[in-house]
Parts: C-alpha cells; structure tokens; sequence
C-alpha cells in the first residue's frame, strides 16, 4: 500500500532569508527515513514564505494562501509539521497553522469525520532551549482535537544548550538518541497510517 507524506516547515524564517533552518533539517531527515518505506514526500514547505492570513476559516478570502498548503495537507497520509521553540512556546506560525486548522471541526462528513480523520502526524522540534515536551502537548492536543490521529513515540526532538550557539543544522548528523526517535516515529507512523488507509474510521451518522 502506498502512502504519502507532507512536510510543513513553522520556522520564522523565509526562504529569501537565506539563513539556514535547523526544522528544515529535522523534517528532512524525517523525510529521508521514510524513503525505505516508499513513502512519497513533498516539502518542507515554509509556511512563512505564504500569506497564511490569521483565522479560523479555510479560506479567508483574497490573497489567503492557506487553501493551497490546506490541500497539501489533505492530500497526504502523514504530515509531519516541523517548528521551533520560541519564548519555550511552539512558534507563532506553527500556532497559526493550528488555529487555521481548526475550520475542520465544522467540516465534518455525513458520518462526524472532520477532513483529517484517518491521516496521522508526527511532530518535529528544534530549539535551543528547554520546552520540547511541553510544545509537542500543545501541538498533538490540536492535532487530535482537528481530526488528526497521533501515533505512539511520534515526538521528535532536538534541542541544543540553553544560550548555545549550535543548532541542529550545525551538526554533522544526528546524534543516536535523535535518529533514533526518528526511525521509531517513521515506523509507527507508517504502520498506522497504514492501517487507517485501508480501514478508516467508521464514525457516527449525523
């Protein structure tokens, strides 16, 4: 069974920067990991190279780009969202991609399915900071609450010395612990979306 997967970069950094992304890297190697799988993969997208208009719709009208990166999403079997930690929060446009997602709870089929139903997340965070564990809680609460079904161990993260000059870019590979967590994200990943391709959720008539 062939699946796809989407990557979606929350930095704050534009493309036309031209300043390296450590949730480039991190959401690539994810991506390269799940090549063994024959997992077709598009992105990383920035998100901060669109006009995301802030809102709670899917649309929110004239020179919104959100629909464009809201198909992409919908298309795939596994989005993988990569952002980094700010202030120990998720960052801002990460937040925003969450808040545009929230459209799916009024979207629901004939059976109370919103659009993400069936389709799993893995989560990716780089910082150089402490707060991992807390911005993966946020994002796989608004995951789960928009439809998205969470995988066991599809946490990733990296995060650096607090104050440090080293970000995950920087290094020449993953360390262990990291491809680690990444293998076992990517195969309990696969294996669900898996599963829920071929027997999605039955839901409930409405």
């Amino acid at each position: 069974m062939s699946l796809t997967a989407f990557a979606l970069n929350c930095s704050l950094k534009p493309s036309h920067a031209n300043e390296k992304s450590s949730t480039d890297k991190i959401l690539s190697d994810l991506i390269a990991a799940l090549k063994p799988y024959d997992v077709i993969s598009g992105g990383p997208v920035r998100v901060a190279d669109h006009n995301v208009k802030p809102g709670v719709l899917s649309d929110e009208g004239n020179g919104d780009d959100w629909p464009k990166l809201r198909a992409q999403i919908l298309a795939a079997d596994i989005l993988l969202l990569g952002l980094p930690i700010w202030m120990g929060q998720p960052s801002s446009v990460a937040k925003r991609v969450l808040e545009r997602m929230d459209a799916f709870l009024s979207e629901t089929d004939d059976l109370g399915r919103m659009p993400a139903a069936g389709k799993v997340a893995i989560v990716a965070i780089v910082g150089n900071e402490d707060g991992a564990h807390a911005c993966h809680a946020a994002c796989f609460q608004s995951l789960n609450d928009v439809g998205f079904t969470i995988p066991a161990n599809c946490g990733v993260y990296w995060v650096g010395e607090a104050m440090g000059n080293i970000d995950y870019v920087d290094l020449p590979s993953a360390p262990k612990k990291v491809a680690g967590m990444i293998e076992m994200a990517v195969s309990n990943a696969v294996h669900l979306a898996k599963l829920l391709k071929g027997e999605n959720y039955v839901g409930v008539p409405q």
